[in-house]
This record gives C-alpha cells, sequence and structure tokens, in this order.
C-alpha cells in the first residue's frame, strides 16, 4: 500500500486524486477532504459532512470512493468490533488504540513488532498490526473507581 504524504488543503487532495489515476471530481474531493481534516470516520459522519458541502450523497456513492481510495493506497479502513469501520487517509506507519467502551479510535505512533525469528518459517510477513484496547481519556474520567 502506498503511503501517503499529509494532505492539506484543496490543490494537495487534488494533486492526490491525479497522482493516483483518479478523476477529480466534486464528490471525490469533498470526502477526501473531510478525511483530511483528520480523525477516524464512519461512512455516516463522512457521508453526512460531505452532504452538508454537495447538497446530495449517498452513503452508496462514499462506501464506491472509500474503496477507490483503499485500492490506491489513499485511504486506510480500521474495522473495530461491534461498530462500524471508520476510515482514515493513508500515512507513516502507525499503530491504533482503541476505546472499548466508546469506540473511539486513535493513532499511536509505533511501529509493528516483527516475529519472533523462526516463529513463521516459509512465511513472507507483509504487514502486522497492533491495537491497543482500553479506555480512552473520556471514559476513563466517567468510569466508576475501582
Amino acid at each position: 500500500m502506498a503511503v501517503v504524504e499529509e494532505l492539506t488543503g484543496r490543490e494537495a487532495v487534488i494533486q492526490r486524486l491525479r497522482d493516483v489515476g483518479l478523476r477529480v471530481t466534486g464528490p471525490r474531493l469533498e470526502v477526501l477532504t473531510v478525511l483530511a481534516a483528520g480523525g477516524h470516520l464512519d461512512v455516516e459522519a463522512i457521508t453526512t459532512t460531505a452532504r452538508e458541502r454537495l447538497g446530495t450523497l449517498t452513503s452508496q456513492a462514499v462506501y464506491e470512493m472509500l474503496r477507490h481510495f483503499q485500492e490506491t493506497g489513499l485511504v486506510s479502513k480500521f474495522d473495530r468490533p461491534g461498530l462500524p469501520a471508520v476510515f482514515e487517509i493513508s500515512g507513516p506507519a502507525h499503530q491504533h488504540a482503541l476505546c472499548t467502551v466508546c469506540g473511539r479510535v486513535e493513532n499511536v505512533a509505533a511501529a509493528a513488532p516483527a516475529p519472533p525469528k523462526g516463529a513463521l518459517p516459509k512465511w513472507r510477513v507483509e504487514d502486522a498490526e497492533v491495537v491497543f484496547k482500553g479506555l480512552c481519556p473520556d471514559c476513563r474520567a466517567s468510569a466508576p473507581a475501582a
């Protein structure tokens, strides 16, 4: 998967779309701009925000755009057990922290560990993912004292 430099400004978003061979359309530009604003957003949040700017946009259209963005390496998907997946602009390798109460996701600047030597003979490991699970600061603050 291609690593994408930070997207800032509409011109950068337009250039990234062109760089990966995607035609620049209003909906693609808005969806990618929403994601470039930061955070981990589900399809509903992306659709709602982009629709406010465009006037009309369906969730199905957003799903299709996100699929194309994933295929070209522009966007990464993070699956949350029991909750809708969230999407983010692809960037430097990082891991994730997942709140087990509210589903909040944050990036963790850490490299994925390599498997222990000899643990996967005959394998060519291409990627690894670590998810740190626990309570986010908000949920931790509202949790009853143990």
